[in-house]
């Protein structure tokens, strides 16, 4: 996501959703190791710490769903690369993720997060075993995406897409995004919510997180897109 200008029209008062300016310590943290000596490091590897900016995913549990069990596995740039980018290049996929063509742009795509400092990782949603669906876990507040809204600290985004044709419109994505916001806040104390930006024009995706308990903070002009800013609160999810 690209910087820019930007208006965000609150759907409703909130009076929640107010701008704290104060740095979270990892991020300084992180502008602090950029400036360091790499003293040999391979680039494209990640510290622990680097790993805690999310969370170590590939350890978190299986969640119990009322469509059977769901895992998240991070994805790993050549296994996984061929099915992804499948996914890449269905028409309903592609009209809001815009990497459709050759397999070197969803490469691209990839190598970005896996490359970079633990701030998004990307994962395989396995459904009973069988992968069916493409995340992405991010540190919103560390994210371009703080730009345009008041992102609070430990603020963790997600993007989704559900790749088969026959696993869409019958309620999974709902099921499965409800699960992912749990399994955040309970692998990930310090967030106190869940937040994402799905394009506006896409109604089934905006209807999917208000069934998963999510609400429509505002909405927002974002680099390429009018956004719908979805945001689950921790205080209030034992309540839907």
């Amino acid at each position: 996501m690209q910087g820019g200008g930007a208006t965000v029209t609150p759907a409703e008062p909130d009076t929640e959703d107010t701008l704290d300016l104060t740095l979270p310590p990892e991020f300084l943290a992180l502008l602090a190791a950029r400036d360091a000596p790499s003293g040999g490091q391979d680039p494209g590897s990640r510290s622990a710490a680097d790993a805690g900016l999310v969370g170590d995913i590939e350890r978190w549990a299986w969640a119990d769903t009322a469509a059977g069990a769901f895992r998240l596995v991070p994805v790993d740039g050549v296994r996984d690369l061929a099915l992804v980018s499948r996914w890449m290049n269905d028409p309903v996929v592609a009209e809001f993720w815009e990497l459709a063509g050759d397999p070197a742009v969803t490469e691209r795509h990839l190598d970005a997060q896996l490359g970079g400092d633990g701030r998004s990782i990307p994962c395989l949603g396995l459904l009973d075993g069988i992968p069916m669906s493409y995340w992405e876990v991010y540190r919103a507040d560390l994210d371009p995406l703080a730009r345009y809204y008041p992102a609070r600290p430990q603020d963790t985004g997600v993007h989704l897409l559900i790749g088969g044709p026959a696993d869409r419109g019958r309620g999974l994505g709902s099921i499965l995004i409800k699960a992912v916001a749990d399994l955040i806040l309970d692998h990930r104390p310090g967030c106190g919510r869940v937040v994402s930006e799905p394009d506006l024009r896409n109604t089934p995706s905006v209807a999917a997180f208000l069934a998963a308990g999510f609400r429509l903070s505002a909405e927002a002009d974002l680099p390429g897109k009018r956004a719908a800013l979805m945001i689950r609160d921790r205080a209030v999810r034992h309540l839907l």
